[in-house]
């Protein structure tokens, strides 16, 4: 396969104002075609057989009804062998998350360690934790819980937001949820956290986008366009988008938000414009695009998204991307550029780039940058958020290649012995007492500095598929199947190369046991990225990349 090239150019207003325009008026229905084997058909050719619209149902049977499905048995890769011994064990531990509420499943919580003395919030329903469960279960055609999860979080969105004395607003989702019972009344209450018991007493910011994702999942792959289109789900969106598209003083389309509103939810020095919160928000906006139902209201917020989408895109595309030829450009800056034709428009001082950068970047590869804000770059790698620009296509396709060429290139660093570094590299030293205010749980090569994440394997997995490259998907998955059984399903590992268990994480964490099912049944059946990736707005066709060790 010719190898594409990293040096992405900047994309143009013209390319990107005709991307937009094919996005407003993308409102058909999608198909999956499961019967004709992936070994005969390149990515983008399922890919093109599929629209994203909710105007009509799926007509197969299999993605409504019933609980056996080709994933129950957990084949090895395809292979005849029978069930690899993971995966029983796996769906196993994961009915063991379960959480029920007056009779029905809505949820998982996001760690069963009887081990644990200290439970802490780890018995509550995590939403942007629940995500991987909740895609496991619909590719095992178990649709209920996923809904009923969407309907009570959806509830829940409008119960009283008080932190101290400041009301939050009424698109705020919660953070985690507990069924609280009352065993002298009978009574089972949900009570939900809107991050006024949390570490900081911050606020999600990724909740209410993982959301409207997990909506989007649910719709595609069940066909069930009645929850979407549901005047309780249609406002649930216009309130978790008006908190996001309110007009203020910011002069970048990016969102500003505050340490410790997502997954890396301590104090890690990702204040500003995050990648992950920016990948997630494009994720969400794109998704919300196409459920909104073009009435009044529905008409409004379709407008906005489309001028956001419009400098959201150009934003990231421009001034996030990072690559050789760019981090040249930015060692060569000039600094104190005053009118409209400056180059160096965020005012970042070279002198500012750290060592480890140039070392680091390959000649072939890039990824986005971590943070980008006046007079500040994070040249750190953060893997969520590369990964979902990917599934997303806020990467371009060429972009899309160069963060897999990175990867590749870097293996030992990003992915080491378990799959996946949450970020890199680590901080130390007088940057981390700064950075951290000596936080003792994000110590170098652990937690949320550098430590690896199993969860993070189903993102890689999907990346991997979409950019028509499976083979790097087999090998990390066999990485974390020679460890995560054996450990317990930790949370996190700790080590530069992720060697060892993390010195506080829970075992049989649920997502990281997720995460696993979801990367097995993705790489069995591709066609099951569909729910989550979204197709890039001009034609695209990567061919398919095998190794010569492939069994398929």
């Amino acid at each position: 396969m010719k190898r594409v090239s990293s040096h992405v150019s900047i994309a143009s207003e013209a390319e990107i104002n005709l991307d937009l325009s094919r996005l407003l008026i993308d409102k058909l229905r999608f198909t999956l075609e499961r019967k004709r084997s992936f070994d005969e058909q390149s990515w983008s050719e399922l890919t093109h057989r599929q629209n994203d619209g909710f105007d009509s149902v799926m007509q197969s049977p299999a993605f409504r009804t019933g609980f056996e499905s080709p994933f129950s048995t957990g084949t090895h890769f395809g292979e005849p062998s029978g069930p690899h011994p993971l995966v029983n064990e796996a769906w196993e531990a994961l009915r063991k998350s379960v959480v029920y509420f007056r009779g029905q499943p809505v949820g998982t919580i996001a760690a069963v360690d009887h081990a644990s003395e200290e439970v802490l919030n780890y018995d509550q329903v995590f939403v942007r934790d629940f995500v991987p469960s909740a895609l496991a279960f619909l590719m095992n055609n178990e649709p209920e819980i996923v809904k009923n999860f969407l309907l009570k979080t959806l509830h829940l969105q409008s119960s009283e937001k008080m932190v101290d004395r400041f009301k939050l607003g009424a698109g705020a989702m919660p953070a985690s949820f507990k069924v609280d019972r009352n065993k002298s009344r009978n009574t089972e209450t949900l009570v939900a956290d809107f991050g006024e018991s949390a570490i900081g007493r911050v606020a999600p910011v990724d909740s209410g986008f993982w959301w409207i994702i997990l909506l989007r999942a649910y719709t595609k792959y069940t066909g069930d366009v009645s929850l979407s289109e549901s005047p309780d789900c249609q406002k649930c969106m216009r309130l978790i988008l008006n908190l996001c598209l309110s007009e203020g003083f910011d002069t970048f389309p990016t969102l500003l938000c505050t340490d410790g509103c997502s997954m890396i939810d301590r104090r890690m020095g990702i204040y500003g414009y995050p990648i992950e919160i920016q990948a997630l928000f494009y994720m969400a906006l794109r998704c919300a695009l196409q459920m909104l139902k073009p009435d009044g209201e529905g008409n409004d917020f379709i407008e906005k998204i489309g001028q956001r989408l419009h400098a959201l895109t150009y934003h990231m595309r421009n001034y996030f991307w990072l690559d050789f030829p760019h981090l040249n450009n930015i060692y060569r800056y000039k600094t104190e550029e005053y009118s409209h034709t400056a180059v160096n428009k965020f005012n970042v001082i070279p002198d500012s780039i750290p060592d480890w950068v140039f070392d680091f970047m390959p000649c072939r590869g890039g990824y986005f940058l971590g943070n980008v804000s006046p007079a500040m770059m994070d040249f750190r790698w953060f893997a969520l958020g590369n990964c979902i620009a990917i599934i997303s296509s806020l990467a371009t396709p060429e972009q899309s290649s160069a963060i897999m060429d990175l990867i590749e290139e870097r293996w030992d660093e990003l992915v080491g012995e378990v799959p996946l570094k949450i970020c890199y590299p680590a901080i130390e030293n007088h940057e981390w007492r700064i950075i951290t205010g000596c936080d003792p749980k994000n110590t170098r090569w652990s937690y949320h500095n550098g430590g690896s994440w199993p969860v993070l394997l189903w993102l890689l997995t999907a990346a991997c598929i979409k950019t028509g490259r499976p083979q790097m998907a087999k090998r990390a998955i066999e990485l974390s199947e020679a460890r995560l059984l054996k450990d317990g399903w930790p949370e996190y590992y700790d080590g530069k190369a992720g060697k060892f268990v993390g010195k506080q994480a829970r075992k049989f964490q649920t997502w990281s046991i997720a995460g696993y099912l979801v990367s097995r049944m993705m790489l069995e059946d591709p066609s099951t990225l569909m729910m989550i990736s979204m197709e890039d707005d001009r034609p695209v066709k990567p061919t398919m990349r095998r190794s010569a060790s492939w069994n398929a």
